[in-house]
């Protein structure tokens, strides 16, 4: 049997009795600003801030302290069990690592990609990988060892493309499509506003796009040889407003699990579901696109009741391994954390990443055990109690 997640922390102790001191921090506030300093102003900016006056990117992570887990005694959780069913797939953990349109540019060798999908293979935490990189979709799943990883489509206006763009993820191996919803245009932005910094208009992340031959054939030149008329390309196609009546299409776009990302009202939920989705993925993106102040969280318990049975995963504001244990009660099948591993990689790269995911794991499992909930069924909605 492996050693559990909570084991990482007497790797940390015995290493510290020779004299070895963790090279990263333990806490978000010790990421976030060790990353400040690792990443530019502008790069920062766009990885930091989120819309409006940032209110409901703060209301994500402030939502959590609202509920407080029941302790449960004589329970022995001296073993505990953090595996998940997801379409098909037994995963170790519900942790997974949620899309960042610019987590290529995160990493010191401008990489950063391929150095979270190593990550993913050395922890078994999925990765989402976003439509928005640096390398090429191939170049990223071949990395992810035998670690699932999902592809997140953001759906460009042109329909051969976007299949063309599906079809190259199933071939790459990922598992399932995620489709999110709520960026076919970008939100108001004050902090990337400020630096007049858009790094997909700059020709950044866009290796999905200039290495699809659908891409290419629109272009009168290649994209090596005119990277600007790329990006106008990329900007023309990119954002697709989409409507119920396109659900049809999209379905029919792949076998593969269909994920549909940015769905918090219970009522679009049950029509998802009714549409043929095989799951929700309940996000308010992190508090960037929209700052109308529902923070994701207070909206899982009625998406998890609309889906009925239907896997949801859920982001937006995770911050510790107690935030994913909060989840999990609330009714989420899996969680995404972003910030906190992009931060991870600005300082450490591919082991940056995996402390991050290493010490959630490890908080999570350690609060389970000293908890009392032996299993992720142990935890429901009774077991939290509204505290705030």
């Amino acid at each position: 049997m492996s050693q559990p997640f909570g084991f990482y922390q007497n790797e940390i102790y015995f290493e510290g009795l020779g004299g070895v001191v963790p090279r990263f921090p333990f806490t978000y506030e010790g990421l976030e600003s060790r990353a400040e300093a690792a990443l530019g102003p502008s790069l920062w900016s766009y990885v930091a801030g989120g819309a409006g006056d940032e209110l409901t990117q703060r209301a994500n992570a402030s939502a959590f302290e609202r509920w407080g887990l029941y302790p449960r005694i004589f329970v022995g959780a001296a073993r505990r069990d953090l595996s998940v069913e997801l379409f098909g797939m037994t995963l170790p953990s519900p942790l997974f690592m949620a899309p960042i349109g610019v987590i290529g540019l995160c990493a010191q060798d401008g990489h950063g990609d391929l150095a979270t999908a190593g990550a993913a293979a050395r922890t078994g935490v999925p990765m989402v990988a976003s439509t928005l990189t640096v390398d090429p979709l191939e170049e990223v799943a071949a990395e992810f060892g035998s670690t699932p990883g999902f592809f997140q489509l953001y759906t460009p206006t042109d329909r051969e493309l976007a299949e063309s763009l599906v079809r190259r993820a199933e071939k790459a191996g990922f598992k399932a499509i995620v489709v999110t919803l709520d960026t076919w245009v970008t939100g108001w932005r004050p902090r990337d506003l400020s630096t007049a910094n858009f790094p997909q208009l700059r020709g950044h992340c866009l290796a999905n796009y200039t290495s699809d031959p659908v891409f290419r054939a629109a272009l009168d030149r290649t994209p090596e040889e005119d990277p600007r008329a790329a990006a106008i390309r990329w900007a023309q196609v990119f954002g697709n407003p989409l409507t119920w009546d396109d659900l049809p299409w999209l379905r029919s776009l792949t076998e593969l699990p269909l994920i549909v990302k940015g769905i918090c009202h219970p009522e679009d939920v049950r029509r998802a579901k009714d549409g043929g989705v095989d799951g929700i993925y309940c996000s308010n993106h992190g508090g960037r696109q929209a700052n109308g102040g529902l923070p994701a969280l207070d909206a899982l318990p009625g998406v998890v009741e609309a889906a009925d049975g239907l896997p949801v995963l859920f982001d937006s504001g995770v911050r510790t391994g107690t935030d994913v244990v909060k989840a999990v009660a609330l009714g989420a099948t899996a969680v995404g954390v972003g910030r906190p591993y992009a931060y991870g990689l600005a300082i450490g790269g591919t082991d940056g990443v995996v402390h991050v995911l290493r010490s959630l794991l490890a908080e999570a499992d350690l609060l389970m055990a000293v908890d009392g909930y032996p299993t992720l069924a142990d935890l429901t909605p009774e077991s939290l109690r509204r505290v705030l």
